[in-house]
Protein backbone atom coordinates (compact mmCIF):
# COMPACT_ATOMS: atom_id res chain seq x y z
CA UNK A 1 0.00 0.00 0.00
CA UNK A 2 1.33 3.44 -0.91
CA UNK A 3 1.92 5.86 1.97
CA UNK A 4 -0.21 8.99 2.15
CA UNK A 5 1.47 12.41 2.21
CA UNK A 6 -0.40 15.54 3.39
CA UNK A 7 0.82 18.96 2.27
CA UNK A 8 -0.69 21.37 4.78
CA UNK A 9 -1.92 24.96 4.40
CA UNK A 10 -1.05 25.33 0.74
CA UNK A 11 -3.85 27.83 0.15
CA UNK A 12 -2.87 28.59 -3.45
CA UNK A 13 -1.80 25.10 -4.49
CA UNK A 14 1.58 26.60 -5.20
CA UNK A 15 3.55 23.61 -3.90
CA UNK A 16 2.69 21.70 -7.07
CA UNK A 17 3.86 24.54 -9.31
CA UNK A 18 7.23 25.42 -7.77
CA UNK A 19 8.63 21.94 -7.06
CA UNK A 20 8.65 18.58 -8.82
CA UNK A 21 6.51 16.07 -6.91
CA UNK A 22 6.09 13.62 -9.81
CA UNK A 23 8.68 11.15 -8.56
CA UNK A 24 7.01 11.04 -5.15
CA UNK A 25 3.57 10.61 -6.71
CA UNK A 26 4.73 7.34 -8.22
CA UNK A 27 5.57 6.11 -4.70
CA UNK A 28 2.90 7.78 -2.55
CA UNK A 29 -0.49 9.45 -2.57
CA UNK A 30 0.07 13.21 -2.32
CA UNK A 31 -2.86 15.29 -1.04
CA UNK A 32 -2.80 19.10 -0.85
CA UNK A 33 -4.86 20.84 1.84
CA UNK A 34 -5.76 24.30 0.55
CA UNK A 35 -7.44 25.50 3.77
CA UNK A 36 -6.52 25.76 7.44
CA UNK A 37 -7.45 22.76 9.59
CA UNK A 38 -8.86 23.65 13.01
CA UNK A 39 -7.06 22.15 15.99
CA UNK A 40 -7.42 19.61 17.36
CA UNK A 41 -10.55 17.82 16.16
CA UNK A 42 -10.75 18.75 12.48
CA UNK A 43 -7.01 18.25 12.01
CA UNK A 44 -7.12 14.87 13.78
CA UNK A 45 -10.05 13.75 11.65
CA UNK A 46 -8.66 14.94 8.31
CA UNK A 47 -5.11 13.67 8.88
CA UNK A 48 -5.89 10.30 10.50
CA UNK A 49 -4.95 8.30 7.39
CA UNK A 50 -1.70 10.07 6.59
CA UNK A 51 1.79 8.66 7.09
CA UNK A 52 3.74 11.82 6.27
CA UNK A 53 2.94 15.49 6.90
CA UNK A 54 4.63 18.41 5.17
CA UNK A 55 4.01 21.78 6.81
CA UNK A 56 4.33 25.25 5.31
CA UNK A 57 6.53 27.02 7.83
CA UNK A 58 4.57 27.49 11.07
CA UNK A 59 1.13 27.98 9.56
CA UNK A 60 -0.39 25.02 11.42
CA UNK A 61 1.12 23.92 14.74
CA UNK A 62 1.54 20.20 15.38
CA UNK A 63 1.02 19.93 19.17
CA UNK A 64 1.43 16.73 21.13
CA UNK A 65 -2.32 16.26 21.42
CA UNK A 66 -2.61 16.10 17.64
CA UNK A 67 0.44 13.84 17.27
CA UNK A 68 -1.13 11.34 19.67
CA UNK A 69 -4.32 11.24 17.60
CA UNK A 70 -2.64 10.38 14.29
CA UNK A 71 -2.15 6.59 14.38
CA UNK A 72 -0.42 6.26 10.99
CA UNK A 73 1.91 9.23 11.23
CA UNK A 74 5.60 8.35 10.80
CA UNK A 75 7.31 11.49 9.51
CA UNK A 76 6.90 15.28 9.67
CA UNK A 77 8.78 17.64 7.36
CA UNK A 78 8.83 21.28 8.44
CA UNK A 79 9.65 23.71 5.65
CA UNK A 80 12.04 26.31 7.02
CA UNK A 81 14.48 26.51 9.89
CA UNK A 82 12.17 26.79 12.89
CA UNK A 83 10.20 23.84 14.24
CA UNK A 84 9.12 25.15 17.65
CA UNK A 85 5.43 24.80 16.71
CA UNK A 86 5.90 21.01 16.46
CA UNK A 87 5.99 18.91 19.64
CA UNK A 88 9.12 17.04 18.62
CA UNK A 89 9.48 15.21 21.94
CA UNK A 90 6.02 13.66 21.75
CA UNK A 91 6.67 12.77 18.13
CA UNK A 92 9.91 11.04 19.14
CA UNK A 93 8.12 9.06 21.84
CA UNK A 94 5.86 7.60 19.15
CA UNK A 95 8.71 6.87 16.76
CA UNK A 96 7.79 9.77 14.50
CA UNK A 97 10.78 11.57 12.98
CA UNK A 98 10.78 15.33 12.38
CA UNK A 99 13.05 17.07 9.87
CA UNK A 100 13.46 20.70 8.88
CA UNK A 101 14.59 21.96 5.50
CA UNK A 102 17.97 23.67 5.06
CA UNK A 103 18.21 27.41 5.62
CA UNK A 104 18.35 29.29 2.34
CA UNK A 105 20.50 32.41 2.06
CA UNK A 106 17.81 33.89 -0.16
CA UNK A 107 15.38 33.84 2.76
CA UNK A 108 16.62 36.96 4.50
CA UNK A 109 16.71 38.84 1.20
CA UNK A 110 13.07 38.10 0.44
CA UNK A 111 11.87 39.15 3.88
CA UNK A 112 14.07 42.26 3.87
CA UNK A 113 12.44 43.35 0.62
CA UNK A 114 9.01 43.09 2.23
CA UNK A 115 10.26 45.04 5.28
CA UNK A 116 11.18 47.92 3.03
CA UNK A 117 7.93 47.59 1.11
CA UNK A 118 6.08 48.02 4.41
CA UNK A 119 8.30 50.91 5.52
CA UNK A 120 7.75 52.81 2.28
CA UNK A 121 4.05 51.98 2.09
CA UNK A 122 3.51 53.14 5.67
CA UNK A 123 5.59 56.31 5.50
CA UNK A 124 4.36 57.36 2.04
CA UNK A 125 0.77 56.09 2.52
CA UNK A 126 1.00 54.07 -0.69
CA UNK A 127 -1.75 51.60 0.15
CA UNK A 128 -4.22 54.19 1.40
CA UNK A 129 -3.57 56.56 -1.52
CA UNK A 130 -4.07 53.67 -3.92
CA UNK A 131 -7.45 52.91 -2.31
CA UNK A 132 -8.40 56.59 -2.44
CA UNK A 133 -7.57 56.91 -6.12
CA UNK A 134 -9.57 53.81 -6.99
CA UNK A 135 -12.63 55.44 -5.40
CA UNK A 136 -12.12 58.71 -7.30
CA UNK A 137 -9.91 60.58 -4.82
CA UNK A 138 -6.65 62.42 -5.17
CA UNK A 139 -3.92 63.41 -2.68
CA UNK A 140 -5.13 62.91 0.89
CA UNK A 141 -2.00 62.97 3.08
CA UNK A 142 1.61 64.12 2.93
CA UNK A 143 4.20 61.42 3.37
CA UNK A 144 7.47 61.20 5.30
CA UNK A 145 10.93 61.05 3.76
CA UNK A 146 13.04 58.27 5.28
CA UNK A 147 16.40 59.62 4.08
CA UNK A 148 18.19 61.29 6.98
CA UNK A 149 15.86 59.74 9.55
CA UNK A 150 16.77 57.27 12.32
CA UNK A 151 16.14 53.56 11.75
CA UNK A 152 15.95 51.49 14.95
CA UNK A 153 16.55 47.76 14.45
CA UNK A 154 15.63 45.19 17.10
CA UNK A 155 17.93 42.27 16.33
CA UNK A 156 20.88 42.17 13.96
CA UNK A 157 20.88 38.60 12.72
CA UNK A 158 21.05 37.87 9.00
CA UNK A 159 17.75 39.59 8.32
CA UNK A 160 18.41 42.59 10.54
CA UNK A 161 21.77 43.14 8.87
CA UNK A 162 20.20 42.99 5.42
CA UNK A 163 17.59 45.57 6.45
CA UNK A 164 20.42 47.72 7.82
CA UNK A 165 22.28 47.56 4.50
CA UNK A 166 19.25 48.91 2.66
CA UNK A 167 18.72 51.56 5.32
CA UNK A 168 22.24 52.85 4.67
CA UNK A 169 21.43 53.12 0.96
CA UNK A 170 18.46 55.34 1.87
CA UNK A 171 20.82 57.51 3.92
CA UNK A 172 19.30 56.64 7.29
CA UNK A 173 21.10 56.76 10.62
CA UNK A 174 21.16 53.25 12.07
CA UNK A 175 20.85 52.22 15.69
CA UNK A 176 20.17 48.80 17.13
CA UNK A 177 19.39 46.85 20.28
CA UNK A 178 18.82 43.29 21.43
CA UNK A 179 19.36 41.60 24.75
CA UNK A 180 22.79 40.15 23.91
CA UNK A 181 24.03 42.54 21.24
CA UNK A 182 27.52 43.99 21.59
CA UNK A 183 28.75 47.35 20.37
CA UNK A 184 31.09 45.52 17.98
CA UNK A 185 28.23 43.57 16.42
CA UNK A 186 26.21 46.74 15.92
CA UNK A 187 29.20 48.59 14.47
CA UNK A 188 29.89 45.74 12.02
CA UNK A 189 26.39 46.31 10.61
CA UNK A 190 26.93 50.06 10.38
CA UNK A 191 24.75 50.76 13.41
CA UNK A 192 25.21 52.22 16.88
CA UNK A 193 24.30 50.11 19.90
CA UNK A 194 21.77 51.94 22.11
CA UNK A 195 19.58 50.99 25.02
CA UNK A 196 16.12 49.66 24.37
CA UNK A 197 14.63 52.85 25.83
CA UNK A 198 16.75 55.11 23.61
CA UNK A 199 15.91 53.09 20.52
CA UNK A 200 12.17 53.56 21.00
CA UNK A 201 12.47 57.18 22.10
CA UNK A 202 14.66 58.41 19.24
CA UNK A 203 13.90 56.21 16.20
CA UNK A 204 11.70 57.41 13.35
CA UNK A 205 11.14 53.85 12.18
CA UNK A 206 11.46 50.79 14.44
CA UNK A 207 11.71 47.40 12.72
CA UNK A 208 11.63 44.09 14.60
CA UNK A 209 13.90 41.16 13.73
CA UNK A 210 13.94 38.99 16.85
CA UNK A 211 13.08 35.31 17.18
CA UNK A 212 10.03 34.58 19.32
CA UNK A 213 10.94 33.03 22.67
CA UNK A 214 9.95 33.32 26.30
CA UNK A 215 12.38 36.24 26.56
CA UNK A 216 10.98 38.16 23.59
CA UNK A 217 7.25 37.46 23.90
CA UNK A 218 5.59 40.85 24.53
CA UNK A 219 8.97 42.60 24.63
CA UNK A 220 7.44 45.53 22.75
CA UNK A 221 4.62 46.67 25.03
CA UNK A 222 2.78 49.78 26.11
CA UNK A 223 5.91 51.28 27.70
CA UNK A 224 7.93 51.02 24.49
CA UNK A 225 5.09 52.23 22.26
CA UNK A 226 4.35 55.20 24.50
CA UNK A 227 8.03 56.18 24.35
CA UNK A 228 7.94 56.48 20.55
CA UNK A 229 7.61 59.77 18.70
CA UNK A 230 4.13 60.65 17.48
CA UNK A 231 5.67 60.79 13.99
CA UNK A 232 7.29 57.33 14.24
CA UNK A 233 6.36 54.02 12.63
CA UNK A 234 6.78 50.43 13.80
CA UNK A 235 7.31 47.49 11.43
CA UNK A 236 6.87 43.84 12.42
CA UNK A 237 7.72 40.97 10.09
CA UNK A 238 9.09 38.74 12.87
CA UNK A 239 6.30 37.22 15.01
CA UNK A 240 3.06 38.79 16.15
CA UNK A 241 3.46 37.82 19.80
CA UNK A 242 6.66 39.87 20.13
CA UNK A 243 4.45 42.97 20.23
CA UNK A 244 1.65 43.45 22.77
CA UNK A 245 -1.20 43.57 20.26
CA UNK A 246 -3.77 45.43 22.42
CA UNK A 247 -1.12 48.04 23.28
CA UNK A 248 -0.31 48.52 19.59
CA UNK A 249 -3.98 48.86 18.68
CA UNK A 250 -4.38 51.49 21.40
CA UNK A 251 -1.35 53.43 20.14
CA UNK A 252 -2.62 53.38 16.57
CA UNK A 253 -6.14 54.42 17.58
CA UNK A 254 -4.93 57.29 19.75
CA UNK A 255 -2.40 58.52 17.23
CA UNK A 256 0.43 58.30 19.76
CA UNK A 257 2.46 56.81 16.90
CA UNK A 258 2.06 57.65 13.23
CA UNK A 259 1.49 54.14 11.95
CA UNK A 260 2.60 50.55 11.53
CA UNK A 261 3.44 48.00 8.86
CA UNK A 262 2.55 44.46 9.90
CA UNK A 263 3.03 41.06 8.28
CA UNK A 264 2.57 38.87 11.37
CA UNK A 265 -0.12 38.57 14.01
CA UNK A 266 -0.80 36.79 17.26
CA UNK A 267 -3.56 34.77 15.60
CA UNK A 268 -3.22 33.74 11.97
CA UNK A 269 -5.07 33.91 9.66
CA UNK A 270 -6.07 37.32 11.03
CA UNK A 271 -9.73 37.22 12.22
CA UNK A 272 -12.09 38.99 9.86
CA UNK A 273 -13.25 41.42 12.56
CA UNK A 274 -9.77 42.26 13.86
CA UNK A 275 -9.14 46.00 14.44
CA UNK A 276 -6.06 45.98 12.22
CA UNK A 277 -8.35 45.43 9.24
CA UNK A 278 -10.08 48.77 9.79
CA UNK A 279 -7.37 51.08 11.16
CA UNK A 280 -6.37 53.63 8.52
CA UNK A 281 -2.80 54.11 9.79
CA UNK A 282 -1.65 50.50 9.50
CA UNK A 283 -0.50 48.60 6.43
CA UNK A 284 -1.24 44.88 6.74
CA UNK A 285 -0.04 41.92 4.68
CA UNK A 286 -0.92 38.23 5.26
CA UNK A 287 2.44 36.83 6.45
CA UNK A 288 4.10 37.25 3.07
CA UNK A 289 7.70 37.66 4.27
CA UNK A 290 8.85 34.27 3.00
CA UNK A 291 6.03 33.87 0.50
CA UNK A 292 7.70 34.26 -2.89
CA UNK A 293 7.79 31.68 -5.65
CA UNK A 294 11.59 31.57 -5.33
CA UNK A 295 11.61 30.84 -1.61
CA UNK A 296 8.69 28.41 -1.78
CA UNK A 297 10.40 26.55 -4.60
CA UNK A 298 13.43 26.11 -2.37
CA UNK A 299 11.34 25.00 0.63
CA UNK A 300 9.22 22.49 -1.27
CA UNK A 301 12.11 21.22 -3.38
CA UNK A 302 14.02 20.46 -0.18
CA UNK A 303 10.90 18.86 1.34
CA UNK A 304 10.58 16.52 -1.66
CA UNK A 305 14.19 15.43 -1.25
CA UNK A 306 13.76 14.84 2.49
CA UNK A 307 10.62 12.74 1.98
CA UNK A 308 12.34 10.70 -0.71
CA UNK A 309 15.26 10.09 1.65
CA UNK A 310 12.85 8.99 4.39
CA UNK A 311 11.08 6.58 2.04
CA UNK A 312 14.49 5.22 1.04
CA UNK A 313 15.24 4.46 4.70
CA UNK A 314 17.91 7.14 5.12
CA UNK A 315 16.19 10.09 6.81
CA UNK A 316 18.12 13.37 6.85
CA UNK A 317 18.11 16.48 9.04
CA UNK A 318 16.22 14.76 11.89
CA UNK A 319 15.78 17.21 14.78
CA UNK A 320 14.22 14.93 17.41
CA UNK A 321 16.58 11.96 17.48
CA UNK A 322 17.01 10.70 21.03
CA UNK A 323 14.11 12.61 22.57
CA UNK A 324 11.55 10.56 24.47
CA UNK A 325 8.39 11.59 26.31
CA UNK A 326 5.00 9.91 26.39
CA UNK A 327 1.56 10.87 25.19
Amino acid sequence: MKPNIAILDDYLGISQEVADWEGLKSRANVVVFDRPLALPDEAARELAEFDIICTLRERMPIPGELVCRLPRLKYIVVTGKRYDTVDIATAASRGILVSNTPVSGAGAGGVAELVWGLILSATRHIASEDRSMRSGGWQTRAGTTVGGKVLGILGLGGLGRRVAEIGKVFGMELQAWSQNMTAEQAEAAGARLVSKQELFTTSDVVTIHLALSDRTRGIVGATELQAMKRTAYIINTARGAIVDEPALIAALRSGSIAGAGLDVYEKEPLPIDHPFRSLSNVVITPHLGYFTRDMLGTYYGDAVRLIEAFLDGRPERVVNMGLDTGC
